[in-house]
């Protein structure tokens, strides 16, 4: 099955769990940019990240090209913020709306919790009512482990 892992990573921990997941399944991978850049360090990070998140904020993404019909499954990559999807995901899943006759499955990367919340809102977002798989894992990049290697690996066998 051949499949794309649509992704936004923030302060990296994103982005070093879906080059392991693409090394492993040989997925393709788009990562998403937004055009306006959100603060990367202090109150303002968390202030103007969790706004965007619960306001369910669409902002405007650099160019991308994909054609998204040569896919038969989407994987989507994100750090959890105020127990939601990152903006530049709901931005994505707006502009592609045929991605909802996809499988679908996500990874979700967070420092404390909500990322089965997340993932709810995530299958609202899209109009679907299953996960093929689901991926939590706790800053990965930051806090390597045999543990998060495992989920890792399972989550590669069930997609």
């Amino acid at each position: 099955m051949k499949t794309l892992i649509v992704y936004y990573s923030h302060e990296g921990n994103t982005d070093f769990v879906v080059k392991k997941i693409a090394e492993k399944t040989g997925a393709d991978t788009l990562r998403l940019v937004p055009v306006k850049k959100y603060p990367e360090k202090g109150f303002a990070k968390f202030f103007w990240g969790g706004k965007s998140a619960v306001m369910a904020e669409t902002p405007e993404l650099e160019p991308y090209a994909v054609d998204l019909d040569s896919y038969e499954q989407i994987v989507f990559g994100f750090p959890v913020w105020a127990s939601n999807v990152t903006p530049p995901l709901r931005t994505f899943i707006k502009d592609n709306p045929s991605i909802k006759e996809k499988k679908i499955a996500a990874v979700a990367c967070q420092s404390g919790a909500g990322a089965e919340k997340a993932f709810e809102k995530l299958k609202d977002s899209i109009g679907i009512d299953t996960l093929a798989a689901t991926l939590i894992l706790i800053d990965p990049k930051d806090k390597p482990s045999d543990d998060n290697e495992r989920k890792i690996e399972e989550f590669c066998k069930d997609i």
